[in-house]
C-alpha cells in the first residue's frame, strides 16, 4: 500500500515512521528545510529528538508529489492540527481515501473533523485515526491500540491493513462521531487535572476528575449523536486517562504550570508545540451550550485560561456545586 502522511509535526513523522517500516510511505513537511533535515538526518530533531527514522522513509516538501505517492489507491494520513485540517482536506482529489489524526473541535465553526470533512471535501472517504497514544512511544515502537473510524467500511479496513503490526494494534469502529468527541474533550479536562496535580489536591482528586470528566464527554458525545460504549473505549476512556496522566501529555503540562502561576502566553511559548485543548476548550463549551449540556468541568477550565478565575478559584468553584444524583 502506497502511504502519504501530510504534517512532519511529532505524531506525523511517528505514524509516517511506522508505517515505512511496512509499505512505501511519505511525508510531507511543509517547511523545504525542514524536509532536507529529516532527510539528511534521518530524523526530526526538531519534534522528536533523538529519535532515529527509518531510511525507507521518503520526506518531501512538495505538496503534488506527496499526493501523487498515495494516488487514489494508496492511504492519505492527515497529521496536522484541527485549524488546517479544512486546507489538508480540500487539497485532497475526489475519490481519496483519507484518515486524520487531529483531535479538536474547529474554531469559529465547532466543527468536528468529520463535520468539516462533510463540507469541504464531501468526495473524499474519510475517517478519523484516534486513541491514547504519545507520539515518542509509537515512535520508539512501544505497544500501543487505537481505533480508526468511519462509515467506510474499506477505509477502515484501509487502517488496518496500514498500521496494524506486533507493536500496533488497530481497531475499527463505526462511531467518528464519539472517537472525535473523546479525541477533542480529553485535551480539555487534561488541562484540568493537570492543574489538580499541580496544586498537590491529591489522588482523590485526579481520580473525580477524571471520573466526572468522562461523564461529561459522554453527555455531550450523545447529544451529537455518538454510541455511549465509545467513551468507555480507547478514544475515550483510554485517551481520558493518558492525557491526563501521563508525564509526555502537552495538555497536562499545561495545567500544571498555570497552577505554578505562570501566564498561558508564557506557557504556550516555551511549549513549542500545539496544544490543542487551549484552543478547543472555548469551543467545547460553546458547541455543550448550544446543545443544553452541562459541562461544569470545562466551563471552569475556560475561566482559568480566559483569566477570569485562578487555578484555585476553579477547584473552588467546582467544589461548592450543589450535590446532585451521579447518574
Amino acid at each position: 500500500m502506497q502511504i502519504t502522511v501530510l504534517g512532519a509535526g511529532a505524531w506525523g513523522t511517528a505514524v509516517a515512521a511506522h508505517a515505512a517500516r511496512r509499505h512505501p510511505t511519505v511525508l510531507w513537511a511543509r517547511d523545504a528545510a525542514q524536509a532536507d533535515a529529516i532527510t539528511a538526518q534521518h530524523s526530526n530533531g526538531r519534534y522528536l529528538p533523538g529519535v532515529p527514522l527509518p531510511s525507507a522513509l521518503s520526506v518531501t516538501a512538495d505538496f503534488d508529489a506527496a499526493l501523487a505517492h498515495a494516488g487514489l489507491d494508496g492511504l492519505v494520513i492527515v497529521a496536522t492540527p484541527t485549524a488546517a485540517l479544512r486546507a489538508m482536506l480540500q487539497r485532497l482529489p475526489v475519490g481519496s481515501a483519507a484518515l486524520w489524526l487531529s483531535k479538536g473541535f474547529e474554531a469559529g465553526t465547532g466543527l468536528l473533523g468529520h463535520e468539516i470533512a462533510r463540507e469541504a471535501a464531501p468526495g473524499v472517504r474519510a475517517g478519523v485515526l484516534s486513541g491514547p497514544s504519545f507520539a515518542l512511544e509509537v515512535a520508539r515502537e512501544q505497544p500501543t491500540a487505537l481505533v480508526a473510524a468511519s462509515q467506510d467500511a474499506t477505509l477502515r479496513q484501509a487502517a488496518v491493513d496500514a498500521l496494524h503490526s506486533t507493536t500496533l494494534r488497530i481497531y475499527s469502529s463505526t462511531d467518528p462521531v464519539g472517537v472525535e468527541v473523546g479525541g477533542a474533550v480529553k485535551n480539555v479536562l487534561a488541562i484540568a487535572t493537570g492543574m489538580a496535580d499541580g496544586m498537590a489536591l491529591g489522588l482523590n482528586a485526579r481520580a473525580a476528575l477524571i471520573t466526572r470528566g468522562l461523564a461529561e464527554m459522554t453527555r455531550l458525545g450523545l447529544a451529537l449523536g455518538a454510541q455511549a460504549e465509545t467513551f468507555m473505549g480507547l478514544s475515550g476512556l483510554g485517551d481520558l486517562v493518558l492525557t491526563a496522566t501521563g508525564d509526555l501529555s502537552r495538555n497536562r503540562r499545561v495545567g500544571l504550570r498555570l497552577a505554578e502561576g505562570q501566564s498561558l502566553g508564557r506557557i504556550l511559548e516555551e511549549l513549542g508545540h500545539v496544544s490543542e485543548g487551549v484552543y478547543s476548550a472555548r469551543t467545547v463549551h460553546d458547541r455543550a451550550q448550544a446543545l443544553g449540556v452541562d459541562m461544569p468541568i470545562t466551563r471552569a477550565v475556560v475561566a482559568v485560561l480566559q483569566g477570569e478565575w485562578s487555578p484555585q478559584q476553579a477547584v473552588q468553584a467546582l467544589m461548592q456545586r450543589g450535590a446532585r444524583a451521579e447518574t
